[in-house]
């Protein structure tokens, strides 16, 4: 396998490729990951969530890390990490651009965006709010990697070289026949 680092033209065209994320954010020393649905516009990635634990400790400590991957085989994958900084787009006059922004390329993404936090049996009977709380995470720094299969293991794994690599996804629409040694 080989593994090979990928040029920031490369890392957001991924992230406009993909919909689901980890975003990891850290309160006390103590971090936290859990998965959202995003959509990637220029420098921001946007999100929308409620109240719980994620955005209280993003309020606290706005510094995050996300992270995207697609798994093909285990010699053929694609793994992109977004530093930056969260900041909430509360529904004021101010915000009203970026907020309608926001939701319009999520609602691109998938109709059902918003669902995961909202049908939470934790919301529904609890005491978290159902109240969607807008956000984006300014992009400070990118970086990606994705591993090819080397020759040796293409014949290892039966598949012809000039079907490298293998499977379509949005990672062969990233990378598509192209090799690298």
């Amino acid at each position: 396998m080989f593994i090979h680092n990928m040029s920031e033209a490369e890392c957001r065209h991924a992230l406009k490729q993909a919909s689901v994320a980890r975003i990891a954010c850290a309160q006390h020393s103590q971090p936290y990951v859990v998965p959202i649905y995003f959509a990637y516009n220029d420098d921001h990635l946007y999100s929308v969530s409620t109240i719980g634990q994620k955005v209280e400790w993003m309020r606290a400590n706005p510094l995050v890390c996300v992270e995207i991957d697609e798994i093909s085989s285990p010699e053929e994958w694609m793994s992109v990490l977004v530093f930056g900084r969260y900041e909430e787009l509360p529904d004021l006059p101010e915000y009203k651009g970026v907020r309608e922004q926001a939701l319009a390329l999520l609602q691109r993404r998938s109709a059902r965006w918003w669902e995961p936090a909202c049908v939470d049996k934790e919301h529904r009977n609890g005491s978290h709010s159902c109240t969607a709380v807008a956000y984006r995470i300014h992009i400070d720094r990118i970086s990606g990697h994705h591993a090819t299969p080397d020759i040796v293991q293409a014949k290892e794994m039966e598949i012809p070289v000039e079907e490298l690599p293998a499977k379509r996804s949005w990672f062969a629409d990233i990378f598509g026949g192209r090799r690298h040694a």
